[in-house]
């Protein structure tokens, strides 16, 4: 049974929550990527919270800018170091009564969700036994591609469509017909796209696109163009790009926006890594073989149960 709820935290965001499983128990969490919301995750807060998959507390936010999240109106208010900040002050509140306060048993995470937990992990080892990784590029292999692969900097090239001004109007523009284009483009959504389920995406969107927009914005790392350096005119810290709790990387490669050759050269950053390939999903693999994905999932994070 999923549960919903609002948690004001103490830097004034409130994060709108979707849950499971015991209170007290030990906490994973799950965070969603763009253009998604805490839903994606329900089937596995459902099975994790399950005793015999684990008995977790599951929890997965809304990050801010989504749903009935806080949304700032400010590009910079979605800077990495306000978004780590949220995390870590709900990981806080949701584990106060747990085994292991201030610390989750995982951090799950997806594409945007992905960006966060990468930087969490790096900057805050301490609020995580382990971290699972679903196509989400690591930020120094990201950052390398960007400028230096004519491929990636093509693959991600409509990052800077969602910088424009009018993103969000182009977006929802004939029922979404660009969002949907992110989905339909790149999986056979007819094996998993059902109506119940593209009504929660809707009713999501419908809500404001323009907090997961800012998410772009307020980031550096972008293709660089003739009137932007993006990522070429930044440069990342070490303190970044250092993660050393345990790690899975999930990574569909038929992701034709994070090309699989944004794994390569990753261990030299996290050394305790594992990462599972799936040859036949996309960036939307929690989608099309869950069953896989959260097998994956639940038999790393039970590994070391704390």
């Amino acid at each position: 049974m999923i549960e919903t709820f609002e948690l004001a935290l103490p830097h004034g965001i409130t994060l709108s929550v979707r849950a499971a499983g015991q209170p007290g128990r030990p906490v994973l969490m799950f965070l969603h990527g763009f253009p998604e919301a805490a839903f994606v995750w329900d089937e596995a807060l459902v099975r994790l919270a399950n005793p015999a998959q684990g008995g977790w507390r599951c929890i997965a936010p809304n990050l801010r800018g989504y749903e009935r999240s806080s949304a700032p109106a400010a590009a910079d208010q979605y800077r990495v170091r306000h978004l780590v900040q949220d995390i870590a002050a709900l990981i806080d509140v949701v584990t106060a009564d747990s085994p292991t306060p201030g610390r989750v048993g995982a951090l799950v995470a997806h594409d945007w969700g992905g960006a966060v937990a990468w930087n969490l992990a790096a900057l805050q080892p301490q609020r995580m036994q382990r971290l699972v990784i679903l196509n989400s590029p690591h930020p120094g292999t990201f950052w390398r591609d960007l400028r230096h692969s004519p491929a990636q900097q093509a693959a991600s090239a409509y990052m800077n469509a969602l910088v424009r001004p009018d993103a969000a109007q182009r977006l929802s523009a004939d029922g979404y017909a660009k969002l949907w284009a992110f989905f339909h483009g790149m999986s056979d959504t007819s094996a998993w796209l059902t109506p119940a389920l593209q009504a929660q995406y809707e009713a999501v969107w419908a809500m404001g696109l323009q907090g997961g927009l800012n998410y772009y914005a307020a980031s550096p790392l972008r293709p660089p163009t003739a009137h932007d350096p993006a990522a070429a005119g930044v440069q990342l810290p070490e303190a970044l790009l250092h993660v050393g709790v345990p790690t899975l990387v999930l990574w569909g490669l038929r992701d034709q926006a994070l090309l699989p050759g944004l794994l390569d050269g990753l261990q030299a950053w996290v050394p305790d890594l594992r990462i599972e390939r799936l040859p036949d999903a996309s960036h939307w693999l929690l989608h099309e073989q869950p069953d896989r994905v959260l097998g994956l999932i639940e038999a790393f994070v039970n590994a070391a149960r704390p």
